[in-house]
This record gives C-alpha cells, structure tokens and sequence, in this order.
C-alpha cells in the first residue's frame, strides 16, 4: 500500500520551460540502476548542478523561495524516451502532483503508476498558476483528486480536470496494480470458476 491521495493543498515550484524531456528530468547515465531508491537525488540533475557537484544557485529546485509537494510545468512536459525512471526521480524527489498544459502519453501512465498525479489544465490556467507564484512564491495551489478540481487559492479561479477511472481509484486507495489485483482475488477466482 502506497500512501493514498484525497486533496493535497500545497507551495509549488514552477518550471516555466515547454518540451521539458525525459532526459532532462533524469539524464541516460542515471539509468542503469532497476531500483527506484536515490533518483529524486539526481532529478533534473545538469540544471541543478554544475558538472563539479556544486548547486547551480539560479535553478528553481535550489531557490529556498520555492517548495512544496507541487511542480508546475510548461506545455508537452515528460516528452521524448518512454524511460519510467523519470517519474521515480519525480516521486522520489518528493513531488505529488504535476501541473502542466500537456503531458507525453507515456509519461504520464508514468507518473500515475509512480503515484503522482498529472494534472492537465488549460493553457490559460497554467499561465495564471506561473504568474501567481512569480508575485507570491507563497501560493498555494488545491489538488481535489475525488472532485477532480484544481484551484489556484491566490485567485480563487478553479479547474476541472480528467484522470482514468481505475486510476483515480487506484491513487484514492494507496494501490499499484498488483494490489488491486490481490484485493480483488476472490473475485477473480470466482469469475474462473464460474467460466471454466
């Protein structure tokens, strides 16, 4: 059981870039490991650090003004290679939700199976979110998953937003696929029996 997701109300942090890739959010030399254990320590690892391990101080994720469960990203974000590591480094950094225009299909099942929700809103929307949290890094944003609402607090202004059923279900109740599958187990064996 994975922790469950209802309404999280959080800070963001913005990343105004579109065509964010999946080997910008974790670069191919960090791909060799199968266990999810350390990438959020490298997530978007060239454009937070220098090549000698220091920070670099004018990237987003190393500004103190900025923080909280939240990423609010550009349009097309998670685009390029299918690489589900991306959505660990995301999680594994402490990320929840993701806010964006548009998200890479694969990445985004991605990122659901990891348990951070994509939240696709409006270009409109997003515009307002990143102007909303460049005049008050302090904004918070509300994630209702069982309304499927996105509200920025600064304005007031609400979003609905779509998301797979099973999905939602699967996020609501802290289960990966496998869990479901378990918790449903009698079912299934009694389906078997029943079309044998």
């Amino acid at each position: 059981m994975k922790q469950k997701f209802n309404i999280i109300t959080s800070t963001c942090v913005p990343l105004p870039l579109e065509n964010v890739d999946t080997d910008q959010i974790i670069p191919a030399r960090f791909l060799k490991s199968t266990d999810k254990k350390g990438f959020g320590d490298n997530l978007f690892r060239d454009w937070r650090f220098n090549k000698d391990g220091s920070l670099k101080a004018d990237f987003v994720l190393n500004d103190p003004k900025y923080g909280g469960d939240i990423l609010v990203a550009g349009k097309n974000f998670g685009c390029g290679s299918s690489r589900e590591h991306a959505a660990w480094a995301i999680a594994g950094y402490g990320f929840r939700a993701v806010i964006s225009s548009f998200f890479a299909d694969i990445h985004k099942n991605n990122e659901l199976n990891n348990f951070v929700l994509p939240v696709v809103v409006s270009e409109q929307f997003l515009a307002e979110l990143f102007n909303s949290i460049a005049e008050n890094p302090k904004t918070e944003v509300e994630i209702d998953l069982p309304n499927q609402k996105v509200t920025n607090k600064a304005t007031g202004h609400s979003e609905h937003f779509e998301i797979n059923g099973y999905k939602k279900h699967c996020l609501m109740n802290g289960l990966d696929d496998i869990d479901y599958l378990l918790q449903n187990k009698d079912k299934i064996e009694e389906w078997e029996r029943r079309n044998k």
